[in-house]
């Protein structure tokens, strides 16, 4: 069987499925999670790039650049999903670039939050000297370098689908990053799983360490003694927003296993994908902003100051 046929074939044994389970209604969670973070990511984002303090610091720089990953990729998301819904045929070529800017989206968000433990790390265990080892300058480069990172994979994937054998410019009746990652996987059963599972690996790590030192670091200062210290709030926020992020990811990796088992259920494929595409890949997006608002106390005030200011006049804060 030819790749357009298979592809075709493999499309539209999915749009029976979610016909038959009436699985397009998930389009409704998935605009109401997705018009949570809308109202909230711009408004952050307006926060960090009106004031210039908050411009020069890296921790908000990296905050504001995860806004920006997330934004593009609920946008995506929820243009696929309606699509879906509404049973829309899209260009199989525009699918697999949708596909593309979609994980490049996810994985630099991934990245970035990784970063962010990073650098609190670095700003506990160096304080007098970390402003000279991350000026806004090298933070601007380091973030051009997350997002060529997070699209090297995804971009060499859509080339590699693009060049390979096959006339693949028909319509589809349905866009999946899980189709399109998983048709290639058929002939690649190693590299896509590699990729995730190393990235996941190093991420985590990474992660765990800067948390054990971080503890190490500060014990002795006495911020872990109250149960409801700022540090213990700080974590199980950061721990919950961490958590949110990675699940997805470790579902993907799981229903990339199961696309190419014949015996699993094809409609239970479908119902693992659509819970998570619909669903739990919001979650982060949606709660990130306002656990960002509440636990940073100069996004905070910044927003109260936009909020207040009413005689056209700048701010102290947001003219500095």
């Amino acid at each position: 069987m030819s790749s357009s046929a298979l592809i075709f074939n493999l499309t539209q044994e999915w749009v029976e499925s979610l016909r038959r389970w009436h699985l397009e209604l998930f389009f409704i969670p998935t605009t109401a999670i997705s018009l949570v973070a809308f109202l909230a990511n711009p408004i952050l984002l307006t926060c960090i790039f009106l004031s210039r303090a908050l411009r020069e610091e890296t921790r908000y720089l990296l905050v504001a650049n995860t806004l920006v990953a997330d934004l593009l990729f609920l946008v995506l998301n929820l243009a696929t999903v309606i699509c879906n819904a509404v049973d829309a045929h899209i260009p199989w070529l525009l699918c697999e670039l949708v596909t593309a800017v979609t994980v490049t989206s996810y994985c630099c968000a991934i990245l970035t939050v990784t970063l962010m433990v990073v650098d609190t790390y670095a700003a506990v265990r160096w304080p007098l000297h970390y402003h000279d080892l991350l000026p806004p300058a090298r933070t601007h480069r380091i973030l051009l370098g997350v997002w060529l990172l997070a699209a090297l994979y995804p971009v060499t994937l859509f080339i590699l689908m693009e060049t390979g054998p096959g006339d693949l410019q028909e319509q589809v009746p349905v866009c999946l990053v899980l189709i399109s990652l998983g048709f290639l996987q058929l002939t690649n059963t190693v590299g896509i799983n590699i990729y995730f599972f190393v990235a996941a690996v190093i991420c985590a790590a990474l992660i765990f360490y800067c948390y054990v030192r971080l503890y190490m670091v500060t014990r002795v200062q006495g911020i872990w003694r109250s149960r409801f210290s700022r540090a213990r709030v700080t974590l199980l926020a950061h721990g919950l927003l961490l958590l949110l992020y990675f699940t997805p990811g470790l579902l993907f990796s799981l229903e990339l296993l199961l696309f190419q088992e014949a015996e699993i259920s094809q409609d239970v494929r479908v119902w693992i994908s659509t819970v998570n595409m619909c669903v739990f890949v919001l979650l982060p997006r949606a709660f990130a902003p306002y656990l960002y608002g509440l636990r940073y106390r100069e996004i905070s005030h910044t927003l109260m100051l936009l909020l207040l200011h009413r005689d056209g006049r700048p701010t102290q804060d947001t003219a500095s």
